[in-house]
């Protein structure tokens, strides 16, 4: 009886030659598996570690950009300048500059003040620096009591700063909601102080948060950092550019900013003295 040869199936013999490549070229596709692996969380290192705080490894290998063509120029402090020298920076510079003017904090929320925010205000006063004084804004409380917060530590001068609301932080709000709550503080403020305050804000918020015509009566502090220019379009009155800049008589890094005008527009910006005798502050 004649015995037919059974034929190797089709599947077993690509199987088979599959195997007979992977042994062949195991060491490629090992070292070439191994080198995805590594661009594929390099890749991902960059976009989650690096790529949002840029601009401190700009400033920690000096590549950080100081802006020219502004003449105005000054800082921001808090307690976490600690204890400030300000015999020296009275005569600081930036970039050739003399300091101009100084914003301090004074509160947060509904109960915190600035353990800071007394001898600092005095001080810049007492050392002719333009003061000005902000409250960072808790999205999350009341934003008439911090408003009468605010109102109650903090009394303005002739020449001082309008109020400054830091607003930075959505917390559990809406974009609707937020934009009411920032409007009634700024509503309560400008009441009591007769005056516009400013708002402060980064970037990226402001056109995600508060891209909306009707806070652009008020003057706008801008955070932006480690450009060349600021990128915001719209109009603007201060430019946060760092907050790794380095001042004379300040230990750390400090808050650096500039004024959009010359000295005598800033002025121009400060408190009147009828409006500091409309509201008896």
């Amino acid at each position: 009886m004649n015995k037919r040869k059974t034929a190797t199936p089709r599947r077993s013999r690509r199987k088979k030659k599959n195997d007979s490549f992977f042994r062949r070229h195991r060491w490629a596709v090992l070292i070439g598996g191994a080198a995805l692996a590594v661009a594929l969380y390099i890749f991902i290192f960059v976009r989650v570690f690096v790529d949002p705080f840029s601009f401190r490894w700009n400033a920690i290998y000096g590549e950080g950009v100081e802006p020219d063509g502004f003449e105005v120029r000054g800082i921001d402090i808090s307690h976490y300048q600690e204890r400030i020298d300000w015999s020296r920076v009275r005569n600081a510079q930036i970039k050739g500059q003399p300091l101009r003017f100084v914003i301090i904090k004074a509160t947060e929320g509904i109960s915190i003040i600035d353990e800071n925010f007394i001898d600092n205000f005095y001080q810049a006063r007492q050392n002719d620096l333009i003061r000005g004084a902000y409250h960072f804004f808790t999205p999350d409380e009341d934003p008439v009591r911090q408003a009468r917060f605010f109102i109650k530590q903090v009394k303005l001068e002739t020449g001082d700063l309008p109020p400054v609301l830091d607003v930075e932080k959505a917390g559990n709000l809406s974009t609707k909601q937020l934009r009411k709550a920032v409007h009634t503080w700024l509503d309560v403020i400008e009441k009591h102080y007769g005056i516009k305050p400013i708002i402060y804000t980064g970037y990226s918020f402001k056109l995600k948060y508060l891209n909306d015509g009707t806070f652009d009566a008020y003057p706008y502090w801008i955070a932006h950092y480690y450009v060349e220019q600021l990128q915001y379009k719209g109009q603007w009155s201060f430019w946060q550019y760092t907050d790794m800049g380095r001042i004379d008589g300040i230990n750390g890094s400090v808050d650096c900013n500039i004024f959009n005008g010359e000295l005598p527009q800033l002025v121009a910006l400060t408190m009147k003295p009828e409006e500091i005798d409309e509201v008896g502050l």
